[in-house]
């Protein structure tokens, strides 16, 4: 059975299955009752791209049409309609709706494109109002990045940062406000619209601000314009607004657009220094991260309140002091492992995570992105500031250093336009409607609920759940959401009293495009209901890859919210129920089990899900970032994290996938490995002699030189299409970074078979159990009576 999951895998190879409408599901076809649901062992649950980038993607100048509420359902190719009554049936709550009058040409013939039966997803982009009827209309609006950047590192790094952000400020669309804030021991905030002189607010980083003694302190609020900030002066506005903030003026003074403060900007950076704080012997430098965003937040909060705004901070080592702090300055207590938070031995942790916690809550509201680029050989309080991030659905990176590739290509991705673009969008809400018999149990991904309590929540609750309604304040075209359903049947099929055999789901994402344009992006999708006695029909609507994903979302959640949660043995029970339910065997015959092939590469990816960096604990800030990206990116993006593609380079065949093992260590082939984080070139023996000697730069050795070359090729490929850029790792066979290959191989061959292996290959140095064994047991387990 080993041998064939593997081939199987090796061969999986497919294009994109997520089509047009970006949409994947466990299973495809649904059991009816929740019984059965459960007997399915996996969850029924859709992975979604809620604005995804299609070719085909029909977009509509003009507003959608609604069912009746409380249903509010977008008018989709499912209705049925009656073109001589000028009437369409919602398919969620069967209710008569009337075209409006701008409707009435349609016919048979002439339909709207939102009824055309192959656009089942598309987007509505009214125009904004004409000219005429609004000379005022608010021209679209521009993004906003708030830069705050640690100064608390060494000059090396500092002149790394300061050369990203030059490249940035070059690549931002000239429209685009930008702002600045450093921080170390103290948090400055410049005023960029004070082109005299340099001008600085300082905060201190030892205690909490409050949002309100922050605008005080900006001059922001009614009460310091009053207690001796000068109306008039330079720099203050000359009328406060009835909520006691000043109006849009004010911004000016430090969110500036980009063509208008690329000079100031290039000034302050030229003039940045690394914290001047004496730090003492035995002590880290003291930061105060957490007061450094807290003042950024409140900031972008009285400048920009509901307007898509990032805040992009570098962040070079742990928060030592004020909210936030993960470690003390002594160096003689260590940054919190895996093993301190399984005894509840983190002083600061919790206390840390609370405050970020809030923090989240306070840019939730006001509708702005946390995103984190973190570069340090130690941890900087990812684990603690995960929450923010994940809620904002911002983006992170974890690099060794600001010189390392994978931050400065990571950050100069996200200021790229055309091709190369992530698509930033801002400011999204995302609402689901579903058919009767089915409730939500949540979301996992980068989201927090709205919580917009309805008939359709279900009682268990999976992530953010007990809502219908979540907001993302940013989303790009990659992003991933994965919503987890409970079938829950109604007492009356429907009015014909005839079970409908097919079930319905509608995704509606309003958002903020990079242009600035407020968009809706409509996909409905519908499934089939089968009688969940009827296994063949079931197996039939599998996606294993899918369920793989599910399955380690879902396992990454409980490992973070349950205490003492044993992620291996929850994983093993789970597959052999699986197999045990849908497996081919006589009772007690293990020789007799067959697994379809629907389900045939399931067992593989949760061998590799077993040992892989979810389960298997890293360092908490490692852990967090890993958990982030799984949880926000597409299906196959997270297949390739839980089991990494390998490919063979040799002269005797060309570029072929290869089995995840061990044995497919050559020493006359180069193996490329993509593990997602990583990208590994591997050099058997024999091709590294050769290179050593430089057979390459002979003429008569040209098809050796294209042999090394191919792979690196490949690898830039890989690198080019990915967010973050994966670390690229080239090695040699016995070299000491060949563990970054060896480790996520099959050990078929160990320390204790050596004597079975072929000239030229490999031995892993594990006690783990191999793939072969693994099934082995499985099988034995499956059919027990």
């Amino acid at each position: 059975m080993a041998e064939d999951l593997a081939g199987a895998g090796a061969a999986a190879a497919a294009p994109d299955p997520d089509g047009p409408d970006g949409v994947r599901m466990t299973w495809n076809n649904w059991p009816r009752s929740k019984l059965e649901a459960s007997k399915c062992v996996v969850p029924v649950a859709a992975s979604i791209a809620p604005i995804r980038a299609s070719p085909s993607l029909l977009v509509l100048p003009y507003n959608p049409l609604r069912c009746k509420p409380p249903c509010s359902a977008v008018l989709n190719p499912f209705a049925r309609v009656d073109f001589a009554a000028k009437i369409w049936i919602c398919p969620f709550c069967f209710s008569r709706n009337h075209f409006p009058p701008h409707y009435a040409a349609i016919s048979e013939a002439v339909v709207p494109g939102e009824l055309y039966p192959q656009c089942t997803t598309v987007e509505y982009a009214p125009p904004p109002l004409d000219h005429y009827s609004a000379p005022s209309s608010p021209p679209p609006l521009p993004p906003v990045f708030l830069f705050v950047i640690d100064t608390c590192l060494i000059e090396e790094e500092m002149g790394f940062v300061k050369s990203a952000m030059r490249r940035a400020i070059g690549m931002l669309p000239e429209h685009a406000l930008v702002g600045l804030v450093t921080f170390g021991t103290q948090v400055h905030l410049y005023e960029l619209g004070f082109a005299d002189v340099s001008k600085i607010y300082v905060f201190r980083g030892t205690k909490e601000i409050s949002k309100d003694q922050i605008l005080d302190h900006l001059g922001f609020s009614a009460s310091s314009v009053r207690h001796g900030a000068a109306v008039g002066a330079p720099g203050y506005p000359k009328v406060t607004q009835a909520n006691g903030f000043h109006p849009s003026g004010s911004v000016n003074r430090f969110l500036l657009p980009a063509a208008d403060c690329e000079y100031a900007l290039s000034s302050l950076l030229d003039e940045l220094q690394t914290d001047q704080w004496p730090v003492e012997a035995g002590n880290r430098a003291l930061r105060c991260t957490g007061v450094a965003l807290n003042v950024a937040s409140g900031l972008l909060g009285a400048c920009m309140p509901g307007t898509g705004a990032r805040i992009v901070a570098l962040v070079g080592g742990p928060c030592t002091q004020g909210p936030g702090m993960i470690v003390s300055k002594d160096f003689s207590e260590s940054v919190r492992s895996h093993k301190d938070l399984d005894k509840d031995a983190v002083p600061h942790f919790h206390k840390a995570v609370q405050f970020y916690d809030n923090l989240a809550k306070q840019l939730v509201n006001q509708g702005h992105v946390l995103d984190l680029f973190a570069s340090a050989v130690d941890q900087v309080g990812l684990a603690e500031m995960k929450v923010a991030v994940e809620r904002t659905g911002g983006l992170v990176v974890l690099a060794e250093s600001f010189g390392h590739s994978v931050f400065k290509d990571s950050f100069k991705r996200i200021f790229e336009d055309g091709e190369q673009s992530l698509g930033l969008s801002f400011n999204g809400t995302l609402e689901i409607n579903c058919s009767k018999d089915i409730k939500i149990q949540g979301v996992i991904g980068p989201c927090t609920s709205l919580e917009k309590k309805g008939a359709l929540c279900a009682d268990t609750i999976v992530g953010q759940g007990n809502t219908t309604s979540w907001k993302m304040c940013g989303l790009d075209r990659t992003t991933c959401l994965t919503v987890f359903f409970e079938i829950s049947p109604s007492e009356r099929p429907n009015q014909s009293g005839i079970p409908n055999p097919q079930l319905y789901i509608q995704f509606l994402t309003n958002y903020q495009s990079p242009e600035g344009q407020m968009r809706l992006r409509v996909t409905t999708v519908t499934r089939r209901w089968v009688d969940g006695s009827c296994s063949e029909e079931l197996v039939e609507g599998f996606d294993q890859e899918t369920a793989a994903v599910v399955f380690a979302r879902y396992v990454s959640l409980k490992m973070e919210m349950e205490q003492e949660f044993n992620a291996t043995r929850w994983l093993d029970r789970s597959l052999i129920r699986l197999c045990s339910r849908f497996g081919d065997y006589r009772k007690d015959d293990p020789a007799s089990f067959t697994l379809n092939p629907n389900f045939s590469i399931l067992p593989q990816f949760m061998f590799n899900l077993r040992r892989s960096q979810f389960v298997i604990n890293n360092s908490p800030d490692e852990t967090a970032y890993f958990r982030t990206l799984l949880n926000r990116e597409s299906i196959s993006n997270s297949v390739v994290m839980i089991q990494p593609s390998l490919l063979s380079y040799s002269f005797n065949s060309p570029p072929s996938p290869a089995l995840l093992d061990v044995a497919s260590i050559s020493a006359d082939c180069i193996l490329l490995l993509d593990a997602y984080f990583s990208v590994v070139i591997f050099h058997g023996m024999t091709i590294a002699q050769w290179r050593n000697m430089g057979y390459q730069n002979q003429p008569e050795h040209q098809a050796f030189a294209q042999l090394l070359q191919a792979p690196q090729d490949d690898a830039q490929m890989i690198i080019k299409n990915r967010f973050p850029v994966p670390r690229l790792v080239i090695c040699d066979q016995h070299g000491s970074q060949a563990r970054f290959l060896l480790a996520k191989l099959n050990p078929s061959a160990t320390y204790n078979s050596a004597h079975e292996v072929a000239p030229g290959s490999d031995v892993i140095f594990t006690n783990d159990v191999s793939l072969q064994i693994f099934c082995e047991h499985l099988q034995r387990l499956a059919v027990q009576s």
